[in-house]
């Protein structure tokens, strides 16, 4: 029987208090109180449908997203988890995250998620500017996010992480920098550091703003990589910087290309057969049809020939060296299907090889679309 890759689970809170003007998540903006308890019902039934897919594997990881999960009260977190732990064979070191808004944090709640397992919180800061913040919709002030900060430095968590946009509108070198600055002097092990793109069927993508051009925003990346590592921060994956030993484990098992359950609305599943079959499972968007009980939106089987993309699109975001072996025990493909291709991505410096490894190189991880359309599909 083929080795299966690691499992992780995603859970998925669609609530936000208001929708920001650049989000593209599944995330509903608030309309009376959060169905704490109704919602996790329907998510344990969702789990249940689902909970076969772990095969006999324990879960690494759990990672509890949104919208903004931390609305959700301390008591139905604690249901929830309660609730995987009774279906799932969870490790015993599994690292379990939650988002959560500065706005939304509190002291005691957050004593409570801690209570009920929860031991990494990833905080939604984005800017620590005043104007910045309006402009992006943020409903929280630099204050607020400084306090959420501490306070998660103060409780004793495994590690923290502080989610930072740079390339916002009118934003200056000095100013992205400042925002860097003030977020390294928080001391995260872990810092998210990722540039503000204007998505379609969002109000910036319908009222676009101005944001930095090319040049400026290569200034900014350049200046804030340097800032990061003379702070002791190694960049690990496009938009991810981590002290020594804080990796994100749950992000990191999806650029791997690991698997992972999705539950709660929205929420995408990756699940691999001892056959080589890969599954990809998509929960129902809107919290109303969830919560009628239509938890699986659709579900589809990867073809074979797209598997080298799917691989190399998740594998190559990562800038550690990728094992070779692991492509074909994550696909059920023999490296020879994709030799042509590994040729040509070493020929143009984007890749070497060795014995064991891949490495993506500098030119690689700038040039990385055209790195990753060698390997997809002819039509």
């Amino acid at each position: 029987m083929r080795v299966l890759p690691p499992l992780s689970l995603y859970i998925h809170i669609p609530w936000c208090v208001q929708k920001c003007p650049y989000c593209d998540f599944n995330s509903h903006a608030l309309k009376g109180e959060v169905p704490h308890d109704d919602y996790v019902h329907h998510l344990l039934a969702d789990l249940d449908a689902d909970a076969p897919y772990a095969q006999g594997r324990e879960v690494k990881t759990i990672f509890i997203g949104g919208g903004t999960p931390s609305l959700l009260s301390g008591s139905a977190m604690q249901t929830l988890l309660d609730g995987v732990r009774s279906r799932l064979s969870l490790s015993a070191e599994a690292e379990i995250t939650m988002e959560a808004n500065p706005g939304t944090v509190e002291a005691d709640r957050f004593v409570e998620y801690q209570r009920a397992g929860v031991n990494r919180i990833s905080i939604g800061v984005q800017s620590f500017s005043e104007p910045k913040l309006k402009r992006l919709g943020r409903i929280h002030d630099a204050d607020e996010a400084k306090r959420a900060a501490r306070l998660a430095a103060s409780l004793g968590l495994r590690s923290f992480n502080l989610d930072l946009m740079h390339g916002l509108p009118d934003q200056s070198l000095e100013e992205a920098l400042d925002d860097l600055r003030q977020a390294i002097a928080l001391n995260p092990p872990h810092l998210s550091w990722y540039q503000l793109t204007i998505e379609p069927n969002t109000l910036f993508g319908s009222k676009p703003p101005k944001l930095p051009d090319d040049d400026a925003l290569w200034d900014i990346f350049e200046r804030g990589d340097a800032l990061l590592t003379a702070a002791g921060y190694r960049q690990y994956e496009t938009s991810a910087y981590a002290k020594p030993g804080y990796q994100c484990q749950h992000n990191l098992n999806y650029w791997r290309f690991g698997d992972y359950i999705g539950i709660g609305c929205g929420a995408h599943g990756k699940i691999t057969f001892p056959d080589g079959r890969i599954l990809r499972t998509a929960k129902t968007r809107h919290p109303r049809g969830f919560m009628e009980g239509r938890y699986l939106e659709r579900q589809h089987d990867v073809e074979e020939a797209d598997k080298p993309f799917e691989f190399f699109m998740n594998r190559f975001r990562l800038l550690e060296p990728a094992p070779r072996a692991e492509f074909t025990a994550f696909t059920g493909l023999e490296e020879a299907t994709v030799r042509p291709q590994i040729e040509e991505a070493i020929r143009q410096g984007y890749l070497t090889e060795c014995g064991e490894f891949w490495q993506i190189t500098p030119r690689g991880k700038l040039f990385l679309n055209s790195l990753l359309e060698l390997f997809l599909a002819e039509e």
